[in-house]
């Protein structure tokens, strides 16, 4: 029998799911969800947050509550309770005409998911000269300004979103030898 794949992309607009998601270890979770088949317990969850398995259990009932996350076919040990989630990414938008409640919540999420990115870039910077040379050498970080229309916008936005799909974890049933989890982020945002 084979598993249900998860709903590609999840617009989010309502703020009471995106302040659910402004915690630094609910975003952990849907990351590791997202990429994974199997899904994951609370426990495996736990160790990739930091916390206790019952302190992510609950994070998971926060998750499940607002469909973020689903309850998973069993591995075969009854005991053992399997999350997946729904949607193998979410993007927030709260919406053009929004008020300043959503407005709040969709910059309390977007900030923390800035938070995170830092930690990341931090993290690679204190360990770049530790790694292999392939691994240092592809290692980007790229500011760019550039001069387009919306119209042109919207199309880079869609080929540059097309290129990375095809290395999404759950995109890539049989990952080459080497092959290693990278975190990409992509922002454009329009200047004054």
């Amino acid at each position: 029998m084979t598993e249900a794949r998860p709903e590609p992309r999840r617009m989010i607009s309502d703020p009471q799911v995106m302040r659910a998601l402004a915690h630094p270890a609910r975003i952990a979770i849907m990351e590791y969800l997202s990429s994974r088949d199997g899904g994951g317990t609370a426990t495996e969850c736990a160790e990739i947050v930091g916390l206790s398995p019952s302190a992510t259990s609950y994070h998971l009932r926060a998750l499940a509550k607002f469909g973020l996350v689903e309850q998973a076919p069993s591995r075969g040990d009854a005991r053992e309770r399997v999350w997946r989630s729904v949607n193998a990414s979410v993007m927030v938008d709260a919406g053009r005409e929004a008020g300043p409640e959503a407005r709040a919540a969709e910059q309390a999420l977007v900030e923390a998911h800035a938070v995170r990115a830092m930690e990341r870039t931090r993290d690679w910077l204190r360990r770049a000269g530790d790694e292999p040379a392939e691994w240092y050498d592809v290692a980007l970080f790229n500011d760019t300004l550039l001069l387009v229309t919306a119209d042109e916008l919207a199309e880079l936005n869609e080929a540059v979103l097309a290129l990375l799909r095809p290395y999404h974890p759950r995109r890539r049933a049989d990952p080459p030898e080497g092959a290693r989890s990278v975190a990409v982020q992509y922002r454009v945002v329009p200047l004054a």
